[in-house]
């Protein structure tokens, strides 16, 4: 994480050369039947409310270091949602201000997430993920760099763009590196279809962006090609290609790290066309 970043001035959680928060393992004892943060995201905020279909995601179990605990109690009440389809979010009102809202479906460990809203302090950013180490983390750096226009969601994102978002509501949509689930017959988990991108052109508003990226090309080219045949998106690219990767997405470790090894990885950049009564 770029060190051009300006702290405040109140102490915050070191992190180390990579972008984490402290990696000591959290040691307080919980009691049984305890909640592991009583007032953080719940491990199922929508229950048995909706219909259990095919997820696109897999939650990730893995160890919680002290630091993320930390910015989990302190930052959760402030910062974090959770996904329980009962209400519509007024996002105005969720962040402070009135300002565009970009929605990133699944954000790792915040590191890629914390760089562009710091780069961009005038756009909000609405970061959807299921693993709770990585929603730690990212509160944790977040409040480290003194950035206010971060707000953490914690499940299932269909459930939110569903349920919880307004028509027209969103200025923007970035899926980096979702899960390319490569196995043939778990093509139908990978979250970039038809029907979802149906839903997310409802919650766009004309115009709006939506950026995808990976690594793994066979899903690269269906992206391509589901994006590219779905009436609400046009490319940006005029010869309906691939795009270069924007300067305002930052090289992450991990891509870094494919990138060393040979992978290649695309970037695909669509607009969402005016609905038929604005054009």
């Amino acid at each position: 994480m770029s060190d051009s970043i300006n702290a405040p001035d109140a102490p915050r959680p070191t992190t180390d050369d990579l972008g984490h928060v402290p990696t000591e393992p959290a040691q307080r004892i919980r009691a049984k039947g305890e909640p592991r943060f009583p007032d953080g995201p719940k491990p199922d905020p929508a229950g048995s409310h909706f219909e259990r279909r095919i997820r696109s995601f897999q939650p990730r179990r893995s160890r919680v270091t002290a630091g993320q605990a930390d910015a989990l109690e302190r930052l959760w009440p402030k910062w974090g949602l959770d996904i329980d389809g009962q209400r519509v979010v007024e996002l105005t009102e969720l962040f402070g201000n009135d300002n565009p809202v970009v929605l990133e479906i699944g954000f790792g460990m915040g590191e890629a997430t914390v760089q562009m809203a710091a780069a961009d302090p005038a756009t909000n950013i609405l970061a959807a993920d299921v693993h709770t180490p990585g929603q730690g983390n990212l509160l944790g750096l977040a409040d480290h760099h003194g950035l206010s226009n971060i707000r953490v969601a914690n499940g299932d994102a269909i459930i939110l763009l569903r349920e919880m978002l307004a028509p027209d509501s969103l200025d923007g949509l970035r899926v980096y590196f979702p899960d390319p689930w490569p196995k043939k017959r778990h093509h139908k988990r990978r979250l970039i279809q038809e029907e979802f991108l149906s839903l997310a052109a409802t919650r766009l508003k004309p115009g709006a962006t939506v950026h995808c990226a990976t690594d793994w090309e066979p899903y690269a080219e269906q992206m391509l090609e589901v994006l590219g045949a779905h009436p609400d998106f046009e490319n940006s690219q005029p010869d309906g290609g691939f795009a270069p990767r924007p300067d305002f997405r930052p090289l992450t470790r991990f891509e870094g790290q494919g990138l060393d090894k040979g992978h290649v990885v695309n970037d695909l950049l669509f607009r969402r066309v005016p609905h038929e009564d604005q054009r």
